[in-house]
């Protein structure tokens, strides 16, 4: 490697935004001391804000370094699809229609279970819907998920943080691998279907059954450590609230399921999606009173740190690819599952697709190890974002320490680990 003096600035810039995602907490608390400038340490306290904020920095330096013409050239050429989308799918699937059907589906799949109410309901949200990202998409399983939780678990007085950590560590690991089933929802896998040939039977072969397994695994372990404050909740069972909510009529529910599918299809075609999403607007202030509050702000957030991720990973192929190709098919699962906490699984596995005469061993452990750190930090996994932005407010001062979360996410990826591992 012989890098540019511009290359390790945008390597060091890179390396500031990671270590500022894991401060984010003590930005916060810098708020509360010193009230006067509340407000910018609340925004660098956004974790969804920090790759965001650093791709400014990064442009500001391209600009010093390289020159306008280049920067402006550099921006321009990024592919932003992958942001757009996940705003659209997270503020369509977290709308009244979509998480009263969800919550229907869950409380039926429950009443399947032997087991108490809320225990049967908190395994079937982190189960089933993880796994139906395989096919409504990994951003809309978390959104869909996230949502559930934050009603019925995590606004609960009585809920304590080392279940709320433990349950969204679980969450973001089962969400990275429960994708895996098939070959166009789990962004590290649709960066290297087509490259490199794979259906969805061969992911359904290869991976979706280990992850389904493990999916399981984490949730029952989750499961008997907190069972019994789990009994504990006030209230049976999940999604109560649509008790006291009149129902969506019929028809605007199936109009809400045909715009979040209509948005999968299309999820590679920004300019249809984004024009798909202006007429569900329209739909939406049509039935204001079928709605709920829109989650625009968590969508833009998220979509502002994906687009953030996109600017700054652009610049770190130089040293990521040698290391990803200087390791063996035994190898390159472990380096993957560790240098996915630190940048997107999908970066990664986009990377490998650049190389040619990859043994097909090597492209299954790489994109085995990509989805299995999927979990460990924010920055992991593109869904994860979208998680934190939902139930972040029910943490100590509003911000999800990254230290717990890789500790609660530890196990449930040494599961998945093991799984696509020994299986």
């Amino acid at each position: 490697m012989n890098p540019t003096s511009f290359q390790l600035a945008a390597a060091a810039i890179f390396a500031l935004a990671v270590l500022h995602t894991f401060s984010t907490k003590w930005f916060e608390r810098l708020a509360h001391r010193h009230p006067r400038h509340a407000g910018i340490y609340h925004l660098l306290g956004e974790v969804e804000a920090v790759f965001g904020f650093w791709a400014m920095i990064l442009t500001i330096v391209m600009v010093i370094m390289l020159g306008a013409p280049a920067a402006m050239e550099y921006l321009e050429t990024r592919n932003y699809t992958e942001p757009l989308f996940v705003f659209v799918v997270m503020v369509i699937a977290a709308t009244r229609p979509i998480l009263q059907t969800a919550g229907k589906v869950v409380q039926l799949l429950a009443r399947l279970l032997p087991l108490p109410r809320t225990v049967a309901t908190y395994m079937v949200v982190l189960i089933v819907v993880p796994i139906l990202g395989s096919f409504i998409t990994e951003p809309a399983a978390m959104t869909l998920a996230a949502m559930m939780l934050s009603r019925e678990l995590f606004a609960r007085v009585n809920v304590s943080p080392l279940l709320k950590y433990a349950t969204l560590g679980v969450l973001f690991v089962n969400v990275s691998i429960g994708g895996t089933l098939t070959s166009y929802a789990a962004p590290p896998v649709l960066m290297v279907a087509q490259a490199w040939g794979w259906d969805t039977a061969f992911m359904l072969k290869t991976f979706g059954w280990k992850a389904a397994l493990a999916v399981t695994v984490n949730t029952v372990l989750v499961t008997m450590v907190f069972g019994r404050q789990l009994l504990k909740l006030d209230r049976n069972g999940f999604a109560q609230d649509e008790a006291v909510q009149p129902p969506v009529p019929l028809a605007l529910v199936l109009t809400h399921l045909a715009f979040l599918v209509m948005v999968v299809v299309l999820a590679h075609h920004p300019v249809l999606f984004i024009g798909l999403f202006l007429f569900f607007m329209g739909v939406v202030t049509a039935y204001a009173r079928h709605q709920d509050r829109l989650i625009l702000r968590e969508g833009l957030l998220v979509g502002f740190f994906l687009g953030g991720l996109v600017v700054l990973g652009g610049q770190q192929q130089w040293w990521l690819k040698p290391v990803l190709t200087s390791l063996s098919s035994d190898a390159v699962f472990w380096g993957a599952t560790g240098l996915t906490a630190f940048t997107d699984n999908a970066a990664l596995t986009y990377l490998g697709s650049l190389v040619e005469g990859l043994s097909p061993e090597f492209k299954v452990a790489l994109v085995a190890g990509a989805v299995t750190g999927g979990g460990l930090t924010v920055i992991a996994n593109a869904p994860n974002p979208a998680g934190v932005a939902i139930l972040r407010r029910y943490f100590d001062d509003g911000a999800v320490n990254p230290g717990i979360l890789a500790l609660a996410a530890a196990v449930p990826t040494a599961v998945a680990a093991m799984a696509f591992q020994l299986l």
